[in-house]
């Protein structure tokens, strides 16, 4: 089955996930979400990436990234991916027992203005919406906490945004999520489709030729 088509120009927002094999929870305790953060941070400084908000759930995560130049975005995941899959199962004792991810990292271009806003409190509302914590903010290996109540070292990992945050973004944050405006991101994971305006994405859709990612392929699964 031939891939889908990967966009990976520079000047991009991208909204980036993948899930364990299988879907089973690789992020057990502390020292995983820890181990995983310390690799994201590595790779930051390594290809000089922005990252502009990111979740890590038990059995998958989200990043939001904006990458500066052509083929920056591959060689971050790559590195990202490959570096976390040998550390943990160094960490597990587990090394050659089979993959971590159960495939290539998805990735998917958001438009720069609400739609962005939108995404980003899709990304950290994620463990609240999982019942992980009562508040977004509580989430520990996340962003938003990161952000809220992060030290000045670890608020490093963090790109500004390229557009203004909402005014009361944390109880924005908090608040239910627009029913139409997170099927629009979840029809966008499932699809593998742009994330914005339809006379955006049409245009983004010429541009890089992704015609043949916006095909509905039925419905989303729930814990996206």
């Amino acid at each position: 089955m031939p891939r889908n088509i990967r966009v990976d120009v520079g000047d991009q927002i991208y909204h980036v996930l993948n899930r364990a094999n299988a879907r089973v929870q690789i992020f057990d305790n502390d020292k995983d979400y820890k181990l995983f953060e310390s690799i994201l941070e590595e790779a930051k400084e390594k290809f000089d990436m922005r990252v502009l908000s990111y979740s890590i759930m038990p059995n998958h995560w989200h990043l939001i990234l904006y990458p500066k130049n052509e083929g920056d975005l591959s060689k971050f995941m790559g590195w990202l991916s490959n570096t976390h899959t040998r550390r943990w199962h160094a960490l597990k004792k587990t090394t050659g027992q089979g993959h971590l991810y159960q495939g290539r990292y998805k990735s998917f271009l958001c438009q720069d203005d609400n739609y962005f806003i939108a995404l980003v409190r899709y990304v950290e509302r994620n463990p609240k919406k999982a019942n992980l914590v009562k508040r977004a903010e509580n989430w520990k290996w996340g962003s938003v906490w990161r952000r809220v109540n992060g030290t000045a070292k670890q608020k490093q990992l963090l790109s500004e945004w390229p557009v203004s945050k909402t005014k009361n973004y944390l109880f924005y944050l908090n608040e239910p999520q627009n029913e139409k405006e997170e099927q629009s991101i979840q029809n966008s994971i499932l699809r593998s489709s742009p994330f914005g305006k339809s006379d955006w994405v049409e245009k983004v859709v010429m541009k890089f030729n992704l015609e043949s990612t916006i095909r509905p392929k039925g419905r989303p699964k729930k814990g996206d």
